[in-house]
């Protein structure tokens, strides 16, 4: 394969993803608002933080509001990352690989662009911001599905899914990190009815709630809440779920080229990091420091891939 088809499809896929974990962001920061006093404004700062868009929002605004958070997340050109310019971003590269694809992934992929497009012609109001977050994750979800559904499990599904995992992961990561180091106002708030109901929004977050009752019940912990999403591999977005599966389909990659590579082995670590670690060892160092560790990781894995496999041909 060639090195700019590879870098299509990883790159596709990534932004797909990326649009739709903003859209969970949001919600989540919405629903993290109704936990804070206040008129709630500020609780935007660490969501966009989280978001890796702070410092974009802030060269182009003045102050920090609820309105114009969300609609710089949502749909401001001047944001690369925002929902309305990583779709955009992710059918231009469907584009540059579209004989990759299978019609049935251009045609999802395709109407996911001409439907976000269209929801966020206009700012919205706070009336119609659940619904169009609800028709983005279903319309990424068809997306996937068609991917799931259609595609050959070949070199080019396996960039597809690098992708997705790579930037799911670091998503999850974002998410624990700025629950835990930068939203609780202060030490005395942890293990709060405040502290409680903030863990349990950021599982709802990643749509780990049912699945973390099936597991644990109704009794709700930040341990193990932080335990499922670092490291239950049945939880499909965990990062040790995550990472277990780019390592999977770069394994797939070594036996379909005949090559082991760098990044394989960057991956290799940091899946045999998440396995040694006990959630009660990880948060007896830092929760932060871990996690700042396994971005680092993700970063590294992410760069090395792209050179090894020349996507820049």
């Amino acid at each position: 394969m060639l090195g700019k088809t590879a870098n299509g499809l990883y790159w596709m896929y990534r932004y797909l993803e990326r649009a739709e974990n903003t859209a969970r962001l949001i919600e989540t920061g919405q629903r993290i608002a109704l936990t804070r006093s206040g008129n709630g404004d500020a609780d935007w700062e660490p969501v966009m933080q989280t978001a890796g868009v702070a410092g974009g929002y802030h060269a182009a605004h003045d102050s920090v509001s609820k309105e114009a958070a969300i609609d710089w997340m949502l749909r401001s050109r001047d944001n690369a990352s925002s929902v309305l310019c990583s779709i955009d971003a992710a059918r231009q590269n469907a584009r540059l690989v579209r004989t990759a694809l299978t019609h049935e992934v251009w045609e999802a992929i395709n109407g996911c662009y001409m439907d976000v497009r269209r929801v966020l012609a206009r700012k919205l109001g706070e009336r119609d911001l659940t619904p169009a977050l609800k028709s983005l994750r279903q319309r990424t979800a068809l997306v996937r599905g068609a991917t799931h559904g259609t595609m050959l499990r070949n070199d080019i599904f396996n960039f597809c899914r690098i992708g997705t995992f790579l930037e799911r992961a670091d998503s999850t990561a974002r998410i624990l990190d700025v629950k835990y180091y930068v939203l609780l106002p202060s030490v005395a708030s942890v293990g709060s009815s405040i502290d409680n109901v903030q863990w349990e929004t950021i599982l709802r977050s990643v749509s780990a709630m049912g699945g973390f009752r099936l597991v644990h019940g109704n009794r709700v912990t930040p341990p193990e809440i932080a335990r499922f999403l670092i490291l239950d591999r049945r939880m499909p977005r965990s990062l040790n779920f995550c990472v277990s599966k780019i390592r999977d389909n770069l394994g797939y990659l070594a036996q379909d080229y005949g090559a082991r590579l760098p990044s394989h082995d960057i991956v290799d670590g940091l899946a045999a990091r998440l396995m040694a670690n006990e959630i009660d060892e990880i948060l007896e160092l830092g929760l932060h420091e871990y996690i700042e560790e396994v971005l680092a990781a993700l970063g590294e894995a992410g760069r090395q891939i792209e050179i090894d496999y020349r996507f820049a041909e």
